[in-house]
């Protein structure tokens, strides 16, 4: 059984690039896989790996200074949901692309699941989902707003254009684990707005704490590892993913016209040209023979 540990926190890395090594070796030693970002904002990732691996990782990250505070949210899965370890240096653990922003100043105030949804139920809360069109086609929550952006970085551009429709109105917002309100937050209070909110631990802290019973969330949600998706106590959902364009079908959409394994769907048989294709066949053909000598591809496997 592999440990999943989906992580942030802002804090001063002054030179994340000598940090870098390090955790990359540690890593590797203990078998992790999976993805981690840093910069001198901070560190972002989900991890997977053995018990002892992932809470070695998670101590060495405790360790650095401004980092004590960190932490993370956890699920199971018997399969291996990476396929290989990256350890990147970024300008942002989440790109937002605005450099005012900083939420080590000041965000918005946190809600825990238990409290959300009395909060989006009053009648003068707005509430926005900040993630990306695709990730909200599968779920989110009843009587959310959809930006429909296509990256994190487009929110402060649409923002811009639909303020005028929050007028007097206080603003509730989520993602999938906390990090991209942590930022959409402080960007709203240097806006002007006077209350903002964000769920605290994301989507996934509400699934893993709220019954199905008496929830307000709506589908499924995406995740950046080889599960897709979860529901409720974060079970693993029905969702697989389109490995040309990385967005998630259902199994029954696997047997539609556009539908090629690895090569397109139909969100996206009409985005890529011929060349395109012939090289994701390509990639397939390598996939397949991996998956036939016994070995696990890496790009198997979906990577956020």
């Amino acid at each position: 059984m592999y440990t999943i540990a989906a992580l942030y926190h802002f804090c001063r890395l002054p030179d994340p690039a000598a940090l870098q090594g390090p955790l990359l070796e540690l890593c590797r030693a203990k078998g992790i896989t999976g993805s981690l970002i840093l910069a001198e904002e901070g560190v972002n990732g989900t991890i997977a790996g053995p018990r002892e691996g992932i809470d070695a990782v998670l101590a060495h990250l405790r360790g650095w200074p401004g980092c004590e505070a960190l932490e993370h949210k956890e699920s199971t899965r018997a399969l291996q949901p990476f396929g290989r370890l990256k350890v990147r240096l970024k300008r942002e653990i989440v790109t937002m692309g605005q450099p005012d922003v900083d939420p080590r100043a000041r965000a918005g105030h946190y809600v825990a699941p238990a409290d959300w949804n009395a909060l989006i139920a009053a009648p003068d809360v707005a509430v926005i989902d900040t993630r990306n069109d695709y990730e909200v086609a599968i779920g989110t929550f009843q009587g959310a707003i959809d930006p429909q952006t296509a990256s994190f970085r487009d929110f402060p551009a649409w923002w811009e254009e639909n303020r005028h429709r929050f007028h007097n109105k206080r603003i509730a917002m989520f993602c999938t684990g906390g990090i991209r309100c942590e930022k959409s937050t402080n960007y709203l209070l240097g806006q002007g707005v006077e209350e903002v909110y964000h769920l605290k631990g994301g989507i996934l802290k509400y699934l893993e704490e709220i019954p199905e019973a008496e929830s307000a969330w709506q589908g499924e949600c995406f995740v950046f590892d080889g599960r897709v998706s979860v529901g409720h106590g974060l079970a693993e959902g029905p969702h697989l993913l389109c490995h040309a364009c990385r967005r998630p079908i259902l199994p029954e959409d696997m047997q539609r016209l556009e539908y090629e394994q690895g090569v397109s769907c139909h969100h996206c048989k009409n985005e890529t040209s011929e060349a395109d294709k012939t090289r994701f066949r390509e990639r397939q053909k390598q996939i397949a023979l991996a998956e036939a000598r016994g070995e696990r591809h890496m790009l198997n496997i979906p990577e956020g």
